[in-house]
């Protein structure tokens, strides 16, 4: 025996009466191979006025040998003769040079180093007409997001024939891949992926599309999702003796995500620690105050967006002191000082405020009266003389500014619209707030213009003063854009189980979901997209979508997949069903055998189709004058009386039904099982019981006054029940009793459980001994006094008039209470409640009030 692929030298010799003679052997090795089987199955991928690409898949055996090439014949419609038109080592080729209009038959054959396979044709002949079409680009969105570290996954379906060659660029220049960035292209769609995506990879990317008809391209916007840079063009606008106004331009990258705020800090030039002034500010400017005068400080900002905050950069020291803008020219004469004037704006007389000259070029009014406006002036002295005074200064109220609004944030924002909120200044000026002004500014050289033109009343601002405050903080940048959520699938606790329905029930699957812009819905089954259709129904609104199966069958089992779709990215979840149905017929042929004059037997295999549960047992019927048989268990073999040769038919008796063994039900429980159960308080507890008997018994559960099927969730199997209650109350302690029962007898179980709970309501309230200004209140036990004795009672009384109630005692351990000084003729309503070790119970109180009047 040779073995296929092996090389093999072979030799013979000759053998008379004398023996053997010398061999002769082959010069050269022999490989065991033979020609190949015909290539597989053949495909046209495309037709042009022209041409025709056909592809075809590998043979099922090479023969042994490697297929060398395959050679691909045509010929046309009305010809006898086959023409090879290419020889090809590849698995397609495209034909040209066919005559438009005209209809062709094409086969191929496999080559190997023996030959030649027999050809495989195509089925069906081709028309040779124009079917190109050029590129169409059809994308959900030409906006993609990404945090910074995940991968991006840029998909472009498209369609084209032939199909086109796809082109790449990043920001105008040709995409260069990298280990990173990598292009993927398939005749329906083109692939970029970006692994670890960073900033370098924010930008605007363009596909183009070329074939021989046309070409098109779309544009791509790619963001990425990081910290931002750190502010820029930083600026010490004004400095003084207690305060200092800082300003700066916000970064020149974002992030990828709006500035929410920034965070500034102060350090003296002596200390190398940093401590925060305000981590909230929103706009681009502060004014930090409580500085001590002639210290040397430096501040430092950083920008913050809701994926981290940039780093810190640092402003130039500068000293906490007042500032002055000497005169232009001091007369030849260094200056000694100033002098400063001021005048009430209804005044045309100026009042002089310092003796001596001031040196320094800030001085501090205190001789001011609140609510009045003043101008200031200011002239400089030297050795020559006072020199003349400044233009007077803008008025100015001598009373505190309000403080700016707080938190200033943005609550919503949609492509034509920001909704803002903020809350009041913590210091109103000593004035009542009268309104609110809003301002935005566009970026990035705009100036602030006034959104509202009346004042806002509900929540920079002005007072009854009409003074304004200093601006909010701003809001940072705001793009007004559709804000992007990630889509989000909130499915309830059962539907993470397998979902479990009868056949002929509504199948209904329910899901609450979210997102911005609002996720496009996808229902798929076992991972094809079903849609409204016959018995389907889906509904899908902008938080909540299901899917309805009317009168489910068999076959609406399976994996349904919900999937969201949007800017914000794609998200899907799995949910179960399953739909349980009558079995199918029982596997055949159904088998006679042991035939014979008085019995035969019958066998047969479990059904093809369960119906998706267990086979409990089988159903035999018989054709007259065979018997009819119930309750044989499956695989078993049956009895059955038949006719005795050709005589006469026997009388037919009486149905007979081929049963199990039978065995009395029965519990089996340890001694543990049978010891009450102890319930906290509004916790669950489940009772299980595990029992035997043949046939397998009924069980029902019960409990005084309650329907256990509506307060418990019960289950049962061949071997084992078990009720399971939720959020126990002192309702539910008391005996839980099981019961069994089949053709072999009947059995049952009484199981405690005791609750946990305060007591319930005491009984039998009555008021007796009532007199003028007394009364004696007495009582009952509760019927249920939760989990322990009750220790004391609460005993209230309320009068008529008035909806409250007074406590007269909580040490009551008696059953009665006598209550004095209550005022004659008044009505009073009493109250009792009963408490233990686990807290207080119901109140009961009286139905109708008891009237103070002396005995007759």
């Amino acid at each position: 025996m040779t073995q296929e692929r092996c090389f093999y030298y072979f030799r013979v010799l000759a053998v008379n009466e004398f023996g053997a003679g010398v061999p002769a052997e082959t010069i050269e090795a022999v490989k065991v191979s033979e020609a190949p089987l015909p290539p597989g199955k053949i495909t046209l991928n495309d037709v042009t006025c022209n041409s025709a690409r056909l592809s075809w898949e590998k043979p099922d055996h090479d023969g042994g040998s490697k297929i060398t090439c395959y050679i691909v014949e045509m010929q046309a419609k009305g010809d006898d003769t086959w023409t090879i038109c290419s020889e090809s080592k590849a698995l397609e080729v495209t034909v040209n040079g066919l005559t438009k209009g005209k209809e062709y038959f094409f086969r191929v054959s496999a080559v190997n180093e023996k030959g030649k396979s027999e050809p495989k044709s195509l089925l069906a002949p081709v028309i040779v007409k124009d079917t190109s079409a050029e590129p169409i680009i059809t994308l959900l969105s030409n906006a993609f997001s990404v945090k910074a570290g995940n991968d991006l996954k840029i998909d472009v379906p498209f369609r084209g024939t032939p199909p086109p060659t796809a082109a790449w660029k990043k920001d105008g220049n040709m995409l260069k891949e990298t280990s990173r960035v990598n292009v993927c292209t398939s005749d329906t769609s083109s692939q970029i992926i970006i692994k670890d995506a960073a900033r370098v990879d924010v930008g605007v990317y363009e596909v183009t599309l070329t074939n021989s008809v046309g070409s098109t391209s779309a544009e791509i916007y790619v963001n990425v999702f990081e910290r931002p840079g750190p502010p820029s063009d930083l600026s010490v606008d004004e400095v003084s003796a207690d305060f200092v106004s800082l300003s700066w331009q916000p970064p020149h990258y974002t992030g990828g995500s709006p500035i929410s705020n920034y965070v500034v800090k102060k350090r003296d030039m002596g200390s190398t620690i940093w401590q925060t002034v305000s981590a909230t500010v929103a706009r681009t400017s502060i004014k930090i105050s409580r500085l001590t005068q002639g210290t040397e400080y430096q501040f430092c900002i950083a920008a913050e967006n809701r994926y981290g905050t940039s780093q810190f950069v640092e402003f130039e020291p500068v000293v906490a002191q007042y500032p002055f803008n000497k005169p232009d020219s001091d007369g030849g004469s260094p200056i000694i000082g100033y002098h400063i004037e001021c005048k009430d704006q209804s005044s045309i007389l100026w009042t002089k405020l310092n003796r001596s000259p001031v040196t320094e070029d800030q001085f501090k009014v205190t001789s001011v009266e609140e609510g009045l406006i003043y101008e200031f002036r200011v002239c400089a002295e030297n050795m020559a003389g006072i020199g003349p005074c400044s233009n007077a200064s803008d008025p100015v109220a001598a009373r505190d500014q309000c403080d700016p609004p707080r938190n200033l944030t943005v609550t919503n924002i949609t492509n034509s619209s920001v909704s803002l909120s903020w809350d009041k200044p913590e210091y109103d000026g000593g004035a009542k707030i009268t309104g609110y002004i809003v301002e935005r500014k566009e970026l990035p050289d705009s100036c602030w213009l006034k959104c509202n033109f009346t004042n806002l009343l509900d929540t920079f601002l002005e007072n009854s003063a009409e003074l304004f405050s200093a601006p909010s903080e701003t809001t940072g940048p705001v793009t007004v854009q559709h804000d992007v959520e990630p889509p989000r699938i909130i499915l309830e606790d059962k539907f993470r189980q397998v979902v479990i329905v009868k056949a002929g029930d509504l199948l209904r699957l329910d899901a609450d979901i979210s997102g911005r812009p609002n996720p496009t819905v996808f229902w798929l089954k076992n991972g094809r997209h079903i849609g409204t259709k016959g018995r389907i129904e889906i509904t899908a609104t902008k938080t909540h979508t299901s899917l309805l199966i009317r009168e489910s069958v068999r076959k609406d089992s399976g994996q349904y997949t919900l999937t969201l779709q949007s800017t914000g990215g794609t998200t899907s979840k799995a949910i179960t069903c399953k739909v349980l149905d009558k079995p199918g017929p029982p596997a055949g042929p159904l088998e006679v055998s042991g035939l014979s004059a008085e019995k035969c037997t019958l066998s047969w295999g479990p059904p093809h189709e369960t119906g998706g549960a267990e086979i409990i047992q089988s159903m035999i019927y018989e054709s007259k004058p065979l018997v009819c048989m119930r309750d044989v268990s499956m695989n078993s073999e049956s009895l059955l009386r038949m006719l005795q040769g050709i005589s006469e038919p026997s009388p037919e008796t009486d149905p007979q039904v081929a049963i199990e063994r039978e065995e009395e039900p029965r519990f089996d429980i340890s001694t543990e099982m049978r010891k009450t159960l102890l319930v906290k308080d509004g916790s669950s507890f489940t009772l299980t019981v595990p029992f035997t008997g043949k046939p397998v018994p009924s069980v029902s559960w019960d409990k005084a006054d309650v329907d256990l099927r509506v307060r418990g969730l019960i289950n049962t199997t061949s071997s084992c029940t078990s009720i399971t209650v939720e959020r126990a109350t002192r309702d539910d302690s008391g005996k839980y009793i099981v019961k069994l029962q089949n053709v072999a007898g009947s059995a049952s179980l009484t199981l405690s459980v005791r609750v946990l709970d305060s007591p319930g309501p005491p009984t039998h309230i009555t008021v007796k001994d009532v007199t003028k200004n007394s009364a004696t209140v007495s009582w009952d036990i509760p019927e249920n006094e939760g989990g322990g004795p009750v220790k004391h009672y609460l005993v209230d009384i309320r009068d008529i008039s008035r909806k409250g109630w007074t406590r007269l005692t909580d040490k009551c351990r008696r059953l009665s209470y006598k209550v004095s000084d209550l005022e004659e003729g008044g009505i009073y309503f009493f109250r009792i409640t009963g408490e233990n070790e686990y807290g207080i119970g119901v109140a009961a109180e009286t139905k109708e009030g008891t009237k103070m009047k002396g005995m007759i």
